[in-house]
């Protein structure tokens, strides 16, 4: 399975209406912003090597699973424009802004974007949609929810990421979108929940093991060390703050056209594995603190599955309760 036959399997045809928006300079900048946070620029073992992963084939998947799901033009056009705003390297700008524990910051400027697009507003116009319907992904739970439930955005990057990182087969991740469906948690609110408990545990220790990826010693080093190149960048009049807003490569290559920067964004690539003890120099580590992404998802009818399981309610906890004070420092 590769990233076009998991956005079929989401939904076998993007629907008409959506397909000219694909056409959009917004949504096409998006296809040269990764998610993998620069990471995929290292030759940390974990990263090296993976399979291309946009914010556009992100964003496409979400609204599909969206429209999947609910069949509602302005749910998936949320879904959509959720990561229209978001700057290169993604959530390494969270580091850059002080915001590395909630990562949000790098969603503020989407409705701005939004009001900002002739093209876009043209589009919405021929529809009839309002753009205060589609600015904003939050209000729609099945497309996005606060953790540990499970949406859309959620539900599209674990699923991605699983299968970009090897940690389930192609027919256990089809398994388990086939066995989802929308319904309503104890406190009423809709989600997306699983059918069977079985395919409701494959996903959650699944989506753990993502979990840990995103928040390993390699991940955070590499995000704060490339947000202080990136912030030194800008300093010395490299990179403007607008360039944050292009593409990966436009950026890449104003660093590699600086002597000073060349250097300093290829040791970045070269770095390759990582060491927590204290006699690393001082001034190469760091403590860093991340966000950390969960999901204990429904079985509807039944509960959660840290109510049903045991062994995966423990896991859960010791990932949740696990501290980042260790010094890191990456060669």
């Amino acid at each position: 399975m590769d990233r076009n036959e998991l956005l079929c399997l989401y939904h076998p045809v993007i629907p008409a209406f959506l397909l000219p928006f694909l056409e959009t300079s917004e949504l096409r900048r998006l296809q040269a912003v990764g998610m993998n946070c620069g990471c995929e620029y290292t030759a940390f073992p974990r990263f090296r090597g993976l399979p291309a992963y946009s914010r556009f084939s992100h964003s496409l998947g979400a609204a599909l699973i969206v429209w999947h799901f609910t069949g509602d033009r302005e749910q998936t056009l949320a879904a959509l424009f959720h990561d229209i705003a978001t700057p290169v390297f993604a959530h390494v700008v969270d580091f850059l802004r002080g915001d590395h524990l909630r990562q949000e910051a790098t969603e503020s400027g989407t409705a701005e974007i939004l009001r900002g697009s002739a093209e876009i507003g043209r589009l919405l116009d021929a529809l009839a949609i309002p753009l205060d319907a589609v600015k904003d992904y939050h209000r729609y739970p099945v497309a996005d929810n606060d953790a540990p439930r499970l949406s859309s955005d959620r539900l599209e990057y674990t699923l991605g990421n699983a299968l970009a990182y090897g940690f389930a087969a192609p027919g256990e991740i089809a398994g388990w979108y086939r066995d989802l469906r929308v319904a309503a948690a104890p406190d009423g609110q809709i989600e997306l929940a699983f059918s069977e408990p079985a395919a409701a545990l494959g996903f959650a220790r699944t989506a753990l093991r993502c979990a840990r990826v995103y928040v390993s010693d390699e991940d955070r080093y590499a995000m704060q060390l490339l947000a202080e190149l990136l912030a030194a960048a800008i300093g010395g009049g490299v990179l403007s703050e607008g360039d944050l807003g292009g593409t990966e490569p436009e950026v890449i290559a104003k660093l590699e056209a600086d002597d000073a920067f060349r250097l300093r964004w290829r040791e970045f690539c070269a770095l390759h594995r990582m060491r927590t003890d204290d006699g690393a120099p001082r001034e190469n580590r760091r403590v860093i603190p991340a966000k950390k992404r969960y999901i204990d998802p429904l079985v509807e009818g039944r509960g959660r599955v840290s109510a049903l399981d045991e062994s995966f309610r423990r896991e859960l906890k010791a990932f949740l309760d696990e501290p980042q004070t260790a010094w890191l420092c990456g060669e």
